[in-house]
């Protein structure tokens, strides 16, 4: 989950290492380094260690809204050289692609309801056949609340 980022990349363009940056990004160090490695950072380096500018916490802030919405790391890629080219201080989505995305969104959570069901009728499946069982068979289960698995479970 990242935290509220748009005022850090509003500062001052005084330089981070990778560890502030990542801490206050709420990111891990690794993927600072993953997206330093397909071009979408390019942070400072002084000896080994990597200082990120003002520039690269603002295109941070652009993949994380990319990869919310559910773009592609190729994708967020194509949409920040647009932005490069452009000035544009958002991340350059087309009409088209919007409404694409929305769609893929859309089917996407169809998908994930029908493997919710699917899941919780095989889990009530064992539960009804746990209660059958006799006692010494029998291992401890988790009911469902009001006919649904709690979230916790999942």
């Amino acid at each position: 989950m990242t935290k509220g980022y748009g005022a850090l990349a509003a500062q001052a363009a005084d330089p981070m290492t990778i560890a502030d940056l990542a801490r206050e990004a709420g990111v891990t160090q690794r993927a600072l380094r993953f997206y330093q490695s397909k071009g979408l950072l390019t942070p400072q380096r002084n000896g080994s260690v990597r200082l990120f500018g003002r520039e690269d916490r603002e295109r941070l802030t652009l993949i994380q809204q990319g990869k919310r919405l559910g773009f592609t790391l190729g994708e967020i890629r194509d949409m920040l050289a647009a932005r490069d080219r452009g000035g544009a201080s958002t991340l350059p989505v087309t009409r088209k692609k919007c409404v694409e995305q929305i769609a893929l969104l859309e089917r996407q959570r169809t998908e994930l309801e029908m493997a919710l069901a699917e899941l919780r009728q095989i889990y009530t499946r064992m539960f009804v056949a746990s209660e059958a069982a006799p006692i010494s068979a029998k291992q401890p289960q988790m009911p469902p609340e009001h006919g649904r698995l709690r979230s916790k479970w999942l």
